[in-house]
Formats: C-alpha cells, structure tokens, sequence
C-alpha cells in the first residue's frame, strides 16, 4: 500500500510570501584566498552547532567535468544541536534541515569570498509551519558569519520566483510495532541501494537520536536519520550561473518513525526551492533538476509499494 502526501506551499500571488529573498548572502573581500570554509566550520562548532560535513566540491569537479569555475566551492552542512533538538521534538519533518547548508564558493578571478545562507522565514515556508527555532538558529548563524568574517557585506537574494512544485515532498511506509526494525532496514537498503543507478551520491548520514538531550525527555522517535545526498552533474550546472543555490546541496532526506506510530516517513525539500529561491531559470539548470526531482520521487516510490 501507497501513501504519497506532498506538502503544496506554493502560494502564487502571495506578496506576502514572495515579496522578500530568501537567502542571505555574505560577501568578504578574499583577494589573498586567507578566508575559507574552515573558518566557518571553526566558528559554527565554537557556537554549538554539529557539524555534519564540510565537502570541498572543486576536486569532484575537475575529476568529473575537467574544470571548475572556482578556486573554492564547499558544500558545508550543520545542525545546532540544542534548538535543533527543541525543533524536531515539536515538529517532526524539522528534520529536513538535519542538517541545513552553507553554500561556500570564490569565482576565478573574483576577489570576494560568499556565504550563502536560509532565512528563517525561507525555512518557515519550506516547512510549512512556524516555529521560535526558526528565528533562533538564524539569530546564531547572523552572529557565528559576522565574527567568522568581519566587515563583511550582506545582501538579500532577489525576491523569490513563485514556486513551480510542491516545497515539500513527503512519502509515508505503513509499518507496526512487530515489524517496523525490519521494515527500516528495509527501507534504508532500498534508499541506498536505489540511489546509484540514478548517479546520486550518499554523502553522509546523521543520526538525531545520538544528539537527543535526555535530561530533557528521552527520544520521542524508534528512529530519526537523515541522508545528505547529492548529484554531482546537478550542483556544477546549477553553480555555473547561481553558485548560492549551493545553500541547498546536499539535500537532506528524513526518515523517521514516532514512537507507537504505525508509519514510517520519508521526505525532503523540492529541487523547486532551488528554482524558486535561488532564480534558477536557465533551462540547463532547470533540466538538471527537475530530472533530479523524478528520480529522487522514484526511488521514494520504489520503498512504499
């Protein structure tokens, strides 16, 4: 049995919604290349955030493509660990930012070193709910940003595009208390497993149940693990002509159950948040990605029938 809901936040029309960028993009003059995504990750670990990966992308590139259009490009993903761990106790598909992107990257020729981050309010309607965490985990990675790279400037992203797809897409596994532990592995080897034909890479994993804070209360979740997982071809395309889109690389899949739930979820952000949010319009970079959103969607249909 098959149960596919898709979390529709597309809201077309809505000034509201629409009228303010979604990612906040740091630029810091670098001409001697002494500013790197090490400084960042440095500073994140000092402000309690978890680092899940720092992935340096030029080598793939040029192993891959022959060249890259950038001195530095590194796809940096991280959690903080006790708002996160807040978060997703009071809303379960937080999971999909377990862990959320830094998109790092130094044009050839570019003088300037960019951060790219998501708003608290991007997050929010990616979601498709409000949370106080939202703001606070924003609030902290403003603060770790200024610090890592005095006198840097800020800007906002152009207002986003009205979105094309569903923000969210969210499938759900039936199970039950006898067989949800085979049921997981399951479906984890299916995930795995369905992923290289289609020339995905698993680039990490993070488990949240290791980060739960049980002096709080223990775990509400059998089981919480998201997939950082990537497609090298999508990501160069796409950086050609928006490189802070970076922000949204890898994708983070969450699959989870609730403790005495009888369903396992899976879910992840829609390649329409990188068109939308990042002004993906170059048929190339949309290409890439919607394919990249079909393949994604049938490994996911694979697991629930």
């Amino acid at each position: 049995m098959k149960k596919i809901i898709l979390f529709t936040w597309m809201m077309l029309g809505m000034i509201s919604v629409y009228g303010a960028g979604d990612l906040r993009i740091f630029s810091a003059a670098n001409a001697d290349e002494k500013i790197n995504a090490k400084i960042i990750e440095k500073e994140l670990e000092a402000s309690g955030f978890v680092i899940s990966a720092n992935t340096d992308m030029n080598g793939p590139f040029l192993k891959q493509f022959g060249k890259s259009d950038f001195t530095q490009f590194n796809l940096l993903t991280v959690f903080h660990k006790s708002l996160t761990d807040s978060l997703v106790r009071a809303h379960t598909d937080a999971g999909i930012f377990i862990p959320m992107g830094f998109g790092i990257y130094q044009r050839n020729g570019d003088k300037n070193f960019y951060v790219s981050v998501l708003t608290a309010d991007a997050m929010k309607k990616i979601a498709g709910f409000d949370a106080p965490e939202f703001a606070l985990i924003e609030k902290e990675v403003l603060a770790v940003l200024k610090k890592a790279l005095p006198g840097a400037k800020m800007t906002m992203s152009e207002p986003a595009l009205p979105a094309e797809g569903p923000l969210l897409t969210r499938y759900v596994k039936p199970t039950d208390a006898a067989s949800w532990e085979s049921d997981k592995g399951g479906v984890e080897m299916m995930i795995e497993e369905g992923l290289k034909p289609f020339g995905f890479i698993l680039s990490n994993t993070t488990d949240y149940n290791l980060y739960v804070n049980e002096d709080v209360a223990p775990s509400p979740f059998d089981f919480y693990d998201t997939y950082s997982i990537c497609k090298l071809k999508v990501i160069n395309t796409v950086a050609n002509t928006r490189p802070e889109a970076g922000t949204f690389a890898p994708c983070s899949l969450m699959v989870y159950k609730v403790k005495g739930s009888n369903e396992i979820v899976m879910g992840f952000p829609s390649v329409y948040n990188w068109m939308s949010s990042a002004h993906i319009t170059d048929p190339a970079g949309k290409a890439a990605l919607l394919q990249a959103q079909k393949d994604f969607e049938e490994v996911l249909k694979s697991v629930t029938e």
